[in-house]
C-alpha cells in the first residue's frame, strides 16, 4: 500500500476534524434552542443548538442502556469500515467508492467522539444516564425549517406527534453524502473492478492474451 493511498484516510481525517471545530464553534459560541438559533437563510436555514441523545433524527433505544449499545455499535461499525477501506484501497478499487467511504468513515467517527467523551468533556450526558462516559449526547446545528406540526396518526412510529424537520450536524452530511453518492454511483464504481476481475480469470482472455504475446 503506497502513501498515496493513504489520501482517502485523509478524507475522514478532515471530515472528523471540520466537524469537531463546528460542534465546538457551536457549543462555546452559541446559546442552546431556540433564542440562541442564527439565521443563515431567512427562516428557512438556521443554526440551532440541540443535543441528541440517540441516532440521527433522535431515535433512541428504550433501554438505560440502550445509548452504551448504540456507542459500542458505533465502535464496531468504524472499525469495519476502516478496514473495508484499507482492504479496497489495496485492491485498488474506484476513487470515489473510496471517497464514500472515506466521507462515512469520517462521519461515523465525528459523532462516535461526541457519545464517547462530550459527556465528561461537557457533561452533557443525560440525567438519567448510568455514567457519562459513553453517554455524551451528539451536536446537532444545521435546521432547514420548511415544516413542522403534527403528523398524521397513519404515520408509523412517529404517528400523532409533534415533528420538524431534523436537525443535523457536519457528520451526519458527511455520512448521507457518502450512502448517497455510493447508491447513484455504484455500477460505476464496481464497473471496473469486475472488468478486471474477469479478465484476470477468464481463461479465454487468458489465452488470447497469451496468443498474442506469442505473435510479438
Amino acid at each position: 500500500m503506497t502513501l498515496k493511498n493513504y489520501r482517502y484516510f485523509l478524507v475522514s481525517i478532515a471530515i472528523i476534524l471540520i466537524d469537531q471545530a463546528i460542534k465546538l464553534s457551536v457549543h462555546f459560541f452559541m446559546e442552546p434552542g431556540y433564542f440562541g438559533q442564527i439565521e443563515l437563510l431567512g427562516s428557512y436555514f438556521k443554526l440551532h443548538y440541540t443535543l441528541n441523545p440517540g441516532m440521527a433524527f433522535g431515535i433512541q433505544l428504550g433501554t438505560i442502556y440502550g445509548k452504551f449499545m448504540l456507542t459500542s455499535f458505533r465502535i464496531i461499525a468504524m472499525f469495519g469500515i476502516g478496514y473495508y477501506l484499507y482492504s479496497f484501497t489495496k485492491k485498488k478499487m474506484h476513487a470515489g467508492l473510496l471517497v464514500c467511504m472515506g466521507l462515512i468513515l469520517g462521519g461515523a467517527i465525528g459523532n462516535l467522539i461526541d457519545s464517547i467523551f462530550y459527556g465528561v468533556w461537557f457533561n452533557n450526558a443525560p440525567a438519567n444516564a448510568p455514567m457519562t462516559w459513553f453517554h455524551g449526547q451528539v451536536i446537532d446545528m444545521f435546521f432547514f425549517d420548511v415544516w413542522e406540526g403534527i403528523l398524521p396518526n397513519w404515520v408509523p412510529i412517529w404517528g400523532g406527534s409533534y415533528y420538524s424537520t431534523p436537525i443535523f450536524n457536519f457528520a451526519d452530511a458527511s455520512i448521507f453524502c457518502g450512502v448517497v453518492l455510493f447508491l447513484l454511483f455504484q455500477n460505476k464504481f464496481l464497473e471496473k473492478h469486475e472488468v478486471e476481475k474477469v479478465s484476470t480469470t477468464d481463461p479465454e482472455s487468458m489465452e488470447s492474451s497469451e496468443g498474442e504475446n506469442a505473435t510479438h
